[in-house]
């Protein structure tokens, strides 16, 4: 077989491609933007089927480079980071406090689904926490993380790592499309109000309007919001790699720390009034970000790996993705307030709850483009995506773990 090398620039170059594809396969196709589907969602598994086509009928695989990718997931999640100044942070309220619940909650079920299924056909049941909240809650790296700790004594599962990058492969897809369309559902079927409801204005002083209009994405002001960002990356780095030297029992993403390293830095800054991030600014480098950084991670997924999974991955896989609607169309959207907010929280937990928080930004953003802005939602779910589902979730693996 052929393998044909794209380096940095070549891979950069495809990136954007993938983007503009779903952006205009988006605008030409109307279920796609019905159902909020994300572009990067769209351009990804276009890109990855046409891919494998070239690998089974032209014996051509593609090899992209990949130095791009962390850098680019940790850039967003610092921006998120930067964004959350802790005034802003105590609008999330009681529904914070409620969400988290929630997701916990979720972790026990998948864990318990998972587990289910698998010892009633007769597998490991290590195959149903590893298609359970380890992947569709964890991720890829939860579930690399879990995947070496089972494939070692006292487990000896000699499959679990192959298990867990399919499992959290097809998370990945399924939370990215199944977003989308529950919040559609759910602000259709209760006819909630929305921040684009013509019938509802939206009033702002005249004072945010000028502040609006006067600060504008300069040169300066771009290098400064960089520097935040590189100083993001670089602490958050540091910290990861200085916590796993000391060999703790279960560690947390290096995701976390940049983003924690965000909002320390954020709120340091304006408590000494040293400087004002400029939000709009930051989050636009952050949503430039997360795109690239999807487009690459679909355009990569291993479609042929997915095919080859066994009956029980499958069973477990079909089971959850049924989980993740059931519960947040009748748990996280009651839960949390039953309007326009819970709804694109509802999206928000698809994305996280099977598997990625970053799918999670790009439901909502897919989703408030279409019906307008949900502050509450952007506050809570990185949140609780990034900080807390990471901790709660080991302690639920630990304690499942603990029953066998």
């Amino acid at each position: 077989m052929q393998t044909i090398s794209f380096d940095f620039y070549s891979t950069l170059v495809v990136m954007v491609l993938v983007l503009l594809l779903g952006a205009f396969l988006n605008s030409r196709i109307k279920v796609l933007s019905k159902y909020n589907i994300p572009e990067a969602v769209v351009g990804g598994i276009i890109a990855a089927s046409l891919f494998l086509l070239l690998r089974v009928f032209g014996d051509i695989k593609l090899s992209f480079d990949g130095s791009l990718k962390d850098p680019l997931m940790l850039a967003f999640f610092s921006s998120i980071g930067l964004l959350a100044d802790f005034s802003s942070l105590k609008k999330g309220g009681n529904r914070l406090f409620i969400f988290l619940v929630i997701t916990s909650v979720l972790l026990v079920l998948q864990n318990a689904v998972g587990i289910g299924i698998a010892t009633a056909l007769g597998e490991n049941y290590l195959i149903g926490l590893l298609a359970g909240s380890i992947t569709m809650s964890g991720g890829h790296g939860t579930g690399a993380a879990w995947a070496s700790v089972f494939s070692a004594e006292p487990y000896n599962f000699a499959g679990a790592l192959e298990v867990a990058v399919a499992a959290a492969t097809f998370g990945l897809v399924i939370g990215g499309i199944i977003g989308g369309p529950v919040a559609a559902y759910l602000i259709k079927k209760h006819k909630l109000k929305t921040p684009g409801d013509k019938t509802e204005s939206v009033h702002i002083p005249i004072t945010e309007l000028e502040a609006y209009k006067e600060r504008k994405i300069t040169q300066s002001s771009f290098i400064e919001s960089l520097a935040l960002l590189a100083i993001c990356l670089l602490v958050g780095v540091y910290l990861a790699d200085f916590v796993k030297r000391l060999e703790l029992d279960f560690t947390l993403p290096t995701f976390v720390y940049c983003l924690f390293t965000g909002v320390v830095l954020r709120n340091s800054l304006s408590a000494l009034k040293i400087h004002e991030v400029f939000d709009r600014e930051v989050g636009l480098l952050g949503n430039v970000s997360l795109a690239l950084f999807l487009a690459f991670a679909l355009m990569n997924i291993d479609l042929v790996q997915l095919a080859n999974l066994a009956l029980p991955i499958f069973s477990v896989l079909f089971v959850q993705s049924v989980l993740m609607v059931l519960f947040a169309i009748f748990v996280t959207f009651r839960f949390c307030g039953k309007d326009y907010d819970a709804a694109v929280l509802s999206a928000g937990h698809c994305g996280f709850g099977m598997g990625a928080t970053p799918t999670a930004m790009v439901n909502m953003q897919a989703v408030c483009k279409n019906y307008g802005m949900s502050h509450t939602a952007f506050i809570i779910v990185p949140l609780c995506g990034a900080f807390f589902i990471d901790i709660v979730n080991a302690i639920v693996i630990k304690g499942f773990l603990s029953l066998f």
